[in-house]
Order: structure tokens, then C-alpha cells, then sequence
């Protein structure tokens, strides 16, 4: 299969150049040329998660990997468990954190870095990846590539804009991997990344790719968990999914996997104040802003690169848009009082991020008052926001004994201005 660019659609890649271009020589992103359509049976059918996994994403991989090749790295990639929680009869939260670095972004960071490093396995040269974090992709792809041969990565992230688990989770590697502390926001971040991108002098003389959501290879692997959680539930039913939504890539797969044959009643883009989709829904227009700071940081961005994805799968159609996806936004008040009623109706404590998914379900149900299965997407585990989590259930958290490695040792940052120029000075004089 191959891959166009979202700015103009005549130019195709192959898979691999998709994963390691990340974006599009004209700035665009990789969008499937094709969306293979699944059999109900299929999704029905007693797999594992990598079995899963393999089915729904070699179609989209074939041309670059074998099944054997793709089983190899699905196998060791996704090998951790993916409970789903039932909160009540028609509520479920889907617990994406149970990986090394206990967030969501695990599964796309190691599924990435096992199929790079599998292409890089006979090549004689070195690969600089760029990632831009607003707090757990960050530590997700310092892990995942973490030790790997000829792969150099460099993470940017906003100063004083993540958790202190996340920065710590981050920074103390070492080895192939380099914290870059932005005095900005992660939309500086992302655009100094962009801007990288877009420097043919600088990828003439290094060569570059991204694990951030901008590359298609990060929403293939994130489709997956979507077709998980329905099969889950066991219903052969429609389902609602709600998405804690900042740049859009975890959504974008949940849209792949309902194309692919999952039934949908309505994705729920469930925001922070960071609100530009919410607003894009009401009035059609795309009104960039500066990112606000919130509790829940990983959300946290004004500029989400996605959305151009999902205005292409729609074809521009903000009609259609609003036909598979509603969206709200909800500020750290409400975030707050969420945790409280969760953790005491149900005894279930969530991060903040969780909070405003469900704050977003409950949002539809009241708007629609549908009582189609709910499952909202966990994208964290709450001990990596214990400071904020404590003082509102008023007790401690026992932290993992991941967390606990990560807090004490020492962070190890370089610290840099916004500008484009201090960065591409830094990764060529490194």
C-alpha cells in the first residue's frame, strides 16, 4: 500500500518511507492510500492482542513487511495487558497504561521502534528522531527506543509543562537519548519539529524522522486497541467511544478502526480549556490559539496536528464530521470534582485525563440521552499525577516501582530557547 500527502494527494510513498520521512517533503501527512474493510467475523473471532494487531495492520504494511517479520515485532511489542474496567452496566474505561512507561503512547512507541530498528538491522548509518512531548510520548519513545543501534533520539519538551514523573521518565536515560527543555509551549515544541522537517539543508545533512502522532506509523498500532475494547464487550453492538483528545492521533485511529468495520454510534472528542475542536465544530473554522496550561498537560496543545488528518478522511466535510464525532471541552474544576465522584461512586481512581473522558461521556449521555455502551479511553496511569490526585481523594498513592526508579534519579536536560535555529544549530554541532 502506499501513502499520500495530505497537501497533495499525487505524492506516494511506500510504508517505510512513510516511517522514516514522518512528514511529507511539502509539509503534509502520510494518510493510507486505501482503509482495508474487515470482516464482522474477524473482529468477533477469540484473538490475542498481537494476533489482532497483525491482521489489522499488515494490509497497510505488506508491501515493506512480511507476516512473519510483522508478527515478530507486534509480538514483542505489545506484551502487556490491556484490561477493560466496567464501571457500571453501560460504562467501561479501557486501561491503556500497562506498559513500561505506563501510558497510552507505549503501544505506538514500540511498535515503531522495533519495525525501525528491524529496516535499520542491515544499514550502515545514523537516524535522528525528533519528537516533540506534552508530557507521555516523551518518555514512551525514550523507552521504546531506548539502547537501539544507529537511532539517536532527541525529545523537546515545554519547561514547567509536565508532571515531575513525566520530566523524570524523560530526562534520566541517557545513552541514544536526549532531553531538550523548551522555554515554551509544546506547540513551540511541535513547530521547531515541523520546522526541522521542512529544512532540507539540515535533513541533507543529517537524516531525520518522528515518532510523534505527525507520523502515520503511530496510528496504526493506536487503531488497534479500539477493535480490542469492542470485541471486548462481547455485544456485536455499536459502541461510543470517549477519547481524552490533545493532538488528535488517538482519535485518528479510532476513526482507521471504525472504517475498517468497527461500529460506531460516535467518537467523543473530550477536551481541556485547550478547546480549538470543540470550536471548529460549531463554526466550521480552524482558529489556532496558544496553549493553556491545565492539569491535564498531555492535552495541552493549541495548534493539534491532526485535525488535518481528519479533515482529509472526511474530505472537508464538517457535516460529516459532526455526523461520527461530537466534542466538549471541560476546565480543571470540573476535572477535579470528576476524580472525587469516580473515586468515591466507584472506588476507581483515574488520572486527570481519564477524568475529562469521562466528563465527556456523561456530557453525550446527558445531550443525548443515548445508553449505548460507553467506553471511555485511560490514557495514564493516576500515580504519574500523584501530587495532583492526593490532595483531592485525600490519600496517598502508592506509587509503581516504575515510578519510583524513575524519581530518583537525576534529570539530565539541555535547555533551550524556541527558536528554530538554536535547535538546528544543536543537532549539528552534536
Amino acid at each position: 500500500m502506499h501513502f499520500y500527502s495530505t497537501k497533495d494527494p499525487s505524492s506516494t510513498v511506500g510504508f517505510k518511507d512513510a516511517l522514516f520521512q514522518g512528514l511529507a517533503p511539502d509539509g503534509g501527512l502520510y494518510m493510507p492510500e486505501s482503509i482495508p474493510v474487515l470482516s464482522s467475523d474477524y473482529f468477533n473471532s477469540n484473538l490475542t492482542y498481537p494476533e489482532l494487531a497483525i491482521g489489522m495492520i499488515h494490509p497497510f504494511v505488506e508491501d515493506n513487511l512480511s507476516h512473519a517479520q510483522l508478527t515478530d515485532i507486534c509480538v514483542s511489542a505489545f506484551d502487556f495487558p490491556i484490561p477493560i474496567i466496567d464501571l457500571n452496566e453501560s460504562d467501561s474505561v479501557l486501561e491503556l497504561f500497562h506498559g513500561p512507561t505506563l501510558a497510552f503512547k507505549d503501544f505506538a512507541a514500540r511498535f515503531m521502534a522495533r519495525t525501525m530498528s528491524h529496516f535499520l538491522e542491515n544499514e550502515n548509518q545514523e537516524l535522528t528522531i525528533l519528537v516533540a512531548t506534552s508530557g507521555d510520548t516523551g518518555s514512551a519513545v525514550a523507552n521504546g527506543f531506548f539502547g537501539i543501534d544507529g537511532i539517536n533520539v532527541n525529545i523537546l519538551y515545554p519547561s514547567k509543562r509536565v508532571s515531575p514523573i513525566q520530566e523524570k521518565q524523560l530526562t534520566t536515560l541517557g545513552g541514544n537519548i536526549t532531553a531538550l527543555e523548551i522555554d515554551g509551549t509544546f506547540d513551540d515544541c511541535q513547530r521547531m519539529v515541523k520546522d526541522a522537517f521542512n529544512d532540507i539543508d539540515l535533513r541533507n545533512r543529517r537524516p531525520l524522522s518522528s515518532a510523534n502522532s505527525i507520523n502515520v506509523a503511530r496510528l496504526l498500532p493506536q487503531s488497534v486497541y479500539f477493535a480490542w475494547a469492542w470485541n471486548q464487550c462481547g455485544k456485536n453492538e455499536a459502541v461510543v467511544f470517549s477519547v481524552p483528545s490533545g493532538n488528535f492521533g488517538n482519535l485518528t485511529g479510532g476513526l482507521l478502526a471504525n472504517r475498517m468495520g468497527i461500529p460506531v454510534e460516535k467518537f467523543i472528542a473530550s477536551t481541556n480549556v485547550n478547546d480549538v475542536f470543540p470550536k471548529y465544530l460549531n463554526s466550521g473554522n480552524v482558529n489556532n490559539q496558544e496553549a493553556v496550561q491545565t492539569l491535564s498537560n498531555a492535552m495541552d496543545v493549541g495548534v493539534p496536528s491532526n485535525l488535518e488528518r481528519i479533515q482529509n478522511l472526511f474530505h472537508d466535510n464538517i457535516d460529516q464530521i459532526k455526523v461520527d464525532i461530537s466534542s466538549w471541552s471541560f476546565n480543571d474544576e470540573e476535572t477535579k470534582i470528576a476524580i472525587r465522584y469516580i473515586n468515591d461512586e466507584y472506588n476507581y481512581l483515574v488520572d486527570p485525563h481519564t477524568a475529562v473522558g469521562i466528563l465527556g461521556l456523561e456530557k453525550y449521555r446527558y445531550k443525548t440521552h443515548s445508553t449505548t455502551k460507553g467506553i471511555v479511553l485511560s490514557t495514564a496511569h493516576p500515580g504519574k499525577f500523584h501530587d495532583v490526585l492526593e490532595p483531592l481523594v485525600d490519600e496517598k498513592i502508592t506509587l509503581t516501582e516504575q515510578l519510583q526508579s524513575a524519581m530518583i534519579k537525576e534529570k539530565v536536560s539541555h535547555y533551550m530557547s524556541n527558536r528554530y535555529s538554536d535547535l538546528k544549530e544543536f543537532l549539528l554541532t552534536t
